[in-house]
This record gives structure tokens, sequence and C-alpha cells, in this order.
């Protein structure tokens, strides 16, 4: 879109009584405003990295096969893992395993712990929260280095209840 057009295009838009008109084209986004004292319009070019580049089929043909059988690998290690209780983050934040760095950890790989017990501190906007297992049992396995950030939800510990 050259700039005549646009031109034409404010004065179309400024004629009609519009308040507001979005135009969006491949590389050009054009926002036009009217209603105050003057009218207000936003270009915004965008990259020409949009081209699409050639894909070869050889290649994405043999990608498949080493990939097969990585879900059977993983297969036995989701059903050994079933048995666990798996722990999970509340929150989005920073995973520590040590309320400060020169005290102990929290807990480790085989301790036995229970319900209330804090397993892992989680740093979010400068507060720290302490995270309190809600299972009691043996500590299978920690799925999080420290200081990791962390996302609500992800997988934290895997515990063994019995």
């Amino acid at each position: 879109m050259d700039l005549k057009e646009i031109q034409n295009l404010i004065k179309f838009v400024a004629k009609s009584g519009a308040s507001e008109v979005k135009l969006e084209m491949d590389d050009v986004k054009i926002t036009i405003r009217t209603g105050s004292d003057s009218d207000t319009t936003i270009v915004h070019q965008m990259p020409a990295a949009h081209i699409p580049q050639p894909i070869q089929a050889v290649p994405a043909v043999e990608a498949p096969a080493p990939a097969a059988p990585a879900p059977a690998a993983a297969a036995p290690a989701a059903d050994e893992d079933s048995k666990y209780i798996t722990i999970k983050s509340p929150i989005i934040g920073t995973f520590y395993r040590k309320p400060s760095p020169d005290k102990p950890l929290f807990v480790e790989v085989g301790q036995t712990i229970a319900e209330g017990d804090v397993l892992c501190i989680i740093e979010a906007m400068k507060l720290f929260n302490e995270i309190e297992s809600e299972v009691s049992g043996k500590i299978v396995k920690i799925l999080v280095d420290d200081s990791s950030p962390v996302e609500f939800d992800q997988p934290l510990f895997l515990v063994d209840p019995s």
C-alpha cells in the first residue's frame, strides 16, 4: 500500500463519519481514529521475514523414523511412575530446595515425609511460599533443579505413598 492510497483512505474515513477503522494486510496494519480535533493515523509496517522457505521432503520423511522408538521407551517409565503420587506446583515462580543458601535441603530422595512437611519454597514476586506435602510417603524423585523456574501445575516431586 503506497502513501497515496493511505491518504485517500484517511479522507474517505473522515468523510464517512466512522470513529475508528482498522485495516490489516500482509505487511501493513493501519488504524484510523476520528472524533477528536485532529484525525489520528497509526501505520505499522510488519517485517518482511514472512517469506516461506521451501521445505525438503527427504529430511521430513526421515525425521519420524528415529522418533518412533522414543515413545516406546517412555511408556514403561510412565507405567513405573503411575504408582507414585505427583506433587505439583501450585503457583508460577522459582523453585528452591533450601530455605536459604547456608541451610540444609528441605527433603532429599529416599526421605520419608509426613502430611504438612515443607518440601520446598517457590518464590513468586519476591514472596517466598512454603510448599507443604499433602500426602505421607517416601520421596522417590525430585523432578526440578534448584533455583529453576516452574509453571503452575508442573510436577515437582514423585512420592511413594506405601
